[in-house]
């Protein structure tokens, strides 16, 4: 007898088709959606902070107001299907992005190896350099810009 290989659901549903208990598991929990970003102006180039929302749980990567985020976070964006041919502000490590441009989900997600403790061991969520946005003046906030590399963060030169 031959066993009949099983695909797991994000290889073989199209994102727009995923029921949305699928679509929500995509998210790998990095937090990286929920550091807060600066527009420039002029050229419209987006900049990341350091600073996560105020209703981020840094250590558990969590919102504390999930279900009420787009009612009581002023921005908030609610991550659809529809528009993930869109999401190329969030960083290249987004497993949204990762899906949408390659078909598969990166080898470090909780879907593929059970549980978070591989991306936790690689350093790819937020937990170890974001700061509560509440606890910085708004002023101030240029001096959290960062750049990505490979999916960490270093500190921003603007000299580059």
């Amino acid at each position: 007898m031959i066993a009949k290989r099983y695909e797991p659901f994000w290889k073989t549903t199209p994102m727009e088709q995923m029921a949305p208990s699928e679509w929500e598991s995509i998210c790998d929990g990095c937090g990286k959606c929920c550091l807060q970003k600066m527009v420039d102006d002029e050229t419209e180039e987006v900049y990341y902070t350091n600073l996560s929302c105020h209703q981020l749980d840094i250590n558990a990567c969590r919102c504390k107001v999930y279900d009420q985020r787009l009612e009581k976070v002023e921005g908030c964006l609610s991550l659809r299907p529809e528009d993930v041919a869109a999401f190329d502000w969030l960083p290249d490590t987004c497993s949204y992005r990762v899906l949408h441009q390659t078909g598969d989900l990166p080898n470090w997600h909780p879907l593929v190896v059970g549980s978070d403790r591989e991306m936790k061991t690689q350093g790819l969520n937020v937990s170890h350099y974001a700061v509560n946005e509440n606890t910085v003046d708004e002023e101030r906030w240029e001096e959290h810009i960062i750049k990505w590399v490979h999916g960490m963060p270093e500190p921003y030169d603007p000299t580059y």
